[in-house]
């Protein structure tokens, strides 16, 4: 199996982004075989992002992120929109979600029966610590090589990076939202070369440490999972989901089709 891609499918372009058809199995499996590939010298360090209906957004209006959206090496299906955009007639369905939300614990899972060690940015500091710990009590087991919050400067960046080498991290998980996190997990990346993966992962630590709440399951199937916590915080996040949903979904439905890549 290759370490660019442990099944050879194909992608699907939704919304003008290319998109991974693997399941959260197969997620595991392709983190896995690219930390191997890279132990034995013959794989590189990769950026894996997702995408949602937010992100979709996002890509048509900011060029930065495009081209990091573009130039990341995988990106998977976060969002249930965008499961549901790919079994549209004439293109490749994505088998599931992979929300990052639950996807972290099948990958923390898989890389401490292999041996990998995370990284973990993001957050504020509170936050961070209390995830980390969380993370120590449901995989006893998982190697966890570092932390720190997702408060820093981009000139600070370099000396992170060193710090993260030191540790002997495989999988940096990076936590600074957008549009910032995709752009700086180049740099990373670029500075890291030893890394298996520079994951991004959104508001992935508050979910961990308790702060916030998923939507009960039903919601998460139906694709409603923003309403859930646009009702919770409505201030916050209300209008941002009204004016994005809208335009995601144009361009879920203009803007998608099949990838030969």
């Amino acid at each position: 199996m290759s370490a660019d891609n442990v099944l050879g499918r194909s992608k699907v372009v939704i919304g003008g982004i290319p998109v991974e058809r693997l399941d959260a199995q197969e997620w595991c499996e392709q983190l896995v075989s690219d930390w191997r590939a890279v132990k034995s010298g013959q794989g590189r360090c990769k950026v894996v992002t997702t995408a949602n209906g937010q992100v979709i957004s996002l890509f048509a209006t900011d060029s930065a992120y495009r081209q990091a959206v573009l130039a990341a090496d995988h990106v998977a299906a976060d969002g249930m929109s965008v499961v549901k955009a790919s079994r549209w007639p004439n293109r490749e369905p994505i088998p599931e979600r992979v929300s990052t939300t639950d996807w972290f614990h099948d990958a923390a899972g898989a890389a401490a029966q292999a041996g990998l060690k995370f990284y973990m940015i993001g957050a504020t500091e509170a936050a961070n610590e209390q995830a980390v710990e969380r993370v120590k009590k449901l995989h006893p087991q998982l190697q966890l090589a570092g932390r720190r919050n997702g408060y820093f400067k981009d000139e600070e960046i370099p000396q992170i990076a060193k710090e993260v080498a030191a540790s002997g991290a495989d999988v940096l998980w990076l936590a600074v939202g957008n549009p910032r996190q995709v752009i700086i997990a180049h740099q990373f990346k670029a500075l890291l070369p030893q890394l298996t993966w520079v994951r991004t992962c959104g508001g992935l630590f508050d979910f961990l440490a308790g702060d916030r709440a998923r939507a009960p399951l039903f919601l998460q199937k139906a694709g409603l999972e923003w309403a859930w916590r646009a009702a919770l915080e409505p201030r916050r996040l209300l209008w941002r989901y009204m004016t994005t949903n809208v335009h995601s979904t144009y361009l879920m439905a203009f803007r998608s089709g099949r990838s030969g890549s």
